[in-house]
């Protein structure tokens, strides 16, 4: 019996990839740039994963640090959030127009990990004495940084479907347009993110006329994104990413006016290893940016659905 050559079977693979590459040349331009959209859009929602992942992994270690990692869980979303930021990287560098299957595998865990943090850190607040009340809301457990992870996850796994996407096809995300899908999703996670930020920015007591920044123009990003997944115009779509630009660079100077307040503790940065974890916290307000570029890279595929 004749035994099947490597050399045989690496030539048909390459003539399998040289096929496929004339064949997506020779589809019609609107085809291509398709899904050249889709492949770039895919790596755009990746980047995003790979922002809320960061923010997740730097936020979660300074706080379960300063809880003295109680419960040996509170490892666990370091070590998921570490990974989904290196797939996030990869996908992010990674050119080729179709989903990882270690990608989309992490991203999975990653979603099952923030969901199950969520539920923590509910038990958490629940079961202190007064139960759900202010102090509680105030000082347990936040619910931003578990919420956080799982839309890295869900974010994450709905860039590996877009990329995937075949040359003839429509980018989709259980069956729905994978634009509106992810805009909904980005929107959600924008009103989440705002929640938590007036939560703590009450508990400041809004001090500064800038702390009203994040409850102001986040939301009006996550309304227009959201009326641009249900009714897609070209009005409504100039004005969402108007305001997820904003919302994105809110991101980053958020960052700078932790940073200001941080220094503002007894001690300043010389007595940073205190003031750290005392906050505010330096990598929340990077959140809104991961959300916002999310919103961006589904408002694409969004306009790209309507003129199509």
């Amino acid at each position: 019996m004749n035994r099947p050559s490597p050399v045989r079977d690496l030539m048909a693979d390459a003539a399998f990839e040289l096929a496929a590459r004339l064949i997506a040349k020779a589809a019609p331009p609107a085809q291509r740039r398709r899904r050249d959209l889709a492949r770039t859009a895919g790596r755009r929602i990746n980047g995003s994963a790979a922002m809320l992942a960061a923010s997740v992994l730097a936020d979660s270690a300074v706080e379960h640090y300063r809880g003295s990692f109680a419960n040996r869980a509170m490892y666990v979303p370091l070590a998921v959030a570490a990974l989904t930021l290196s797939a996030s990287l990869f996908g992010v560098a990674d050119a080729r127009a179709k989903k990882h299957a270690v990608r989309d595998t992490i991203y999975a865990a990653a979603a099952a990990t923030g969901l199950a943090g969520l539920a923590f850190h509910s038990y958490n607040i629940l079961k202190r004495p007064g139960g759900l009340c202010w102090h509680n809301l105030f000082y347990a457990a936040p619910a931003g940084a578990p919420a956080a992870l799982m839309l890295a996850g869900l974010l994450g796994r709905g860039a590996e479907r877009v990329r995937d996407t075949r040359t003839r096809a429509e980018p989709s995300v259980l069956g729905l347009p994978a634009g509106r899908m992810l805009a909904g999703v980005a929107a959600a996670g924008l009103a989440g993110t705002v929640g938590e930020a007036g939560l703590l920015h009450f508990r400041g007591a809004y001090h500064d006329p800038a702390m009203l920044a994040p409850v102001t123009v986040p939301p009006v990003a996550a309304v227009l994104l959201g009326a641009a997944a249900l009714r897609p115009n070209r009005i409504t779509n100039r004005f969402a990413r108007w305001w997820l630009r904003l919302t994105a660079a809110l991101g980053f100077i958020g960052v700078g006016f932790h940073a200001y307040g941080v220094s503002r503790n007894m001690g300043g940065w010389r007595n940073w290893r205190q003031n750290l974890l005392n906050g505010p916290p330096l990598p929340a307000p990077p959140s809104f940016t991961g959300l916002a570029l999310a919103g961006l890279a589904a408002l694409s595929l969004i306009e790209e659905a309507s003129d199509g």
